[in-house]
């Protein structure tokens, strides 16, 4: 099993029933669960956005992603609907998507190599943009996000960062 998908495994493992209920609910709720199953201690406080970084990160995401992702984070009106061979649409980065359910680490390996889940059609990035580059463009996302799915995906990368170790 690859790096990438044993820490998909461990993190999906660790909050499959909160992950579960945000995202499969009926009427597509994307509504951040109160709390994520806390497996590893506390996680330090939020980090701070910086504003040079988030700037960086949306000139880079209007160059690279907004022509499926749309320029506003808005993704395909039709995300949550499957295209005829099953693969779905882009989907919002914004607070409406599924995005923030995510660790930093695995949307920076999705984003720079490819997804390989068959129902997702995303390129590879990392000939175009390098690491940081993503990283700013994740710091761009973020922006957008309401405080409870920053809360949320901030609890999430620490856990899986404490798993690793």
């Amino acid at each position: 099993m690859t790096s990438r998908r044993l820490r998909a495994a461990v993190v999906i493992a660790a909050m499959f029933s909160v992950l579960v209920s945000g995202c499969s609910t009926s009427g597509g709720d994307t509504t951040p669960p109160t709390a994520v199953p806390n497996l590893a201690g506390e996680a330090p406080p939020l980090p701070e956005l910086d504003d040079e970084r988030v700037a960086r990160g949306e000139e880079l995401y209007q160059a690279n992603c907004s022509s499926c992702h749309g320029p506003d984070l808005s993704g395909d009106p039709d995300w949550k609907t499957p295209n005829r061979d099953g693969s779905y649409p882009p989907p919002p980065h914004d607070s409406s998507g599924h995005t923030w359910h995510h660790s930093d680490q695995l949307l920076l390996e999705i984003i720079r190599d490819g997804s390989d889940f068959a129902e997702t059609r995303m390129p590879t990035f990392g000939e175009q943009l390098r690491d940081d580059d993503i990283r700013a463009i994740l710091e761009y996302f973020k922006a957008n996000w309401g405080p409870q799915e920053r809360a949320f995906q901030w609890q999430v990368t620490w856990q899986e960062s404490q798993a690793e170790q």
